[in-house]
């Protein structure tokens, strides 16, 4: 059974930076592509960052040049940095865990962690 644990979220004021963390229960991580969701209220659940099994990362326009996914594979953990928060990244951080199989997505969701940004 896949489980994953978000943590680090909290309160933070403008300006300021938080890293998120990740940890996958899933037999063989690496395999997996992983990303960084968030839901503020009122709103979809819209993609952050993400990070395919090769390494290869994609960003919200919203968010890029100012988050950095990674992953650690040994850790089966991905992190999300956070820099530069703005109110407007106010929101619950979600990761997300896909794996494909004969084209087939399977999706896998954390718990989530709450992330403020605010004076």
């Amino acid at each position: 059974q896949v489980q994953l644990v978000e943590s680090g979220g909290g309160l933070v004021q403008p300006g300021g930076s938080l890293r998120l963390s990740c940890a996958a229960s899933i037999r063989i991580f690496s395999t997996y592509d992983m990303g960084w969701y968030r839901q503020a209220p009122g709103k979809q659940r819209e993609l952050v960052a993400a990070i395919t099994s090769s390494g290869t990362t994609n960003y919200a326009a919203s968010v890029k040049g100012r988050f950095t996914i990674s992953r650690d594979n040994a850790k089966n953990t991905v992190f999300l940095q956070m820099n530069s928060l703005k109110p407007e990244d106010t929101a619950v951080y979600y990761c997300n865990g896909r794996n494909v199989v004969v084209g087939l997505a399977y999706d896998y969701w954390g718990q989530g962690t709450q992330v403020t940004v605010s004076s």
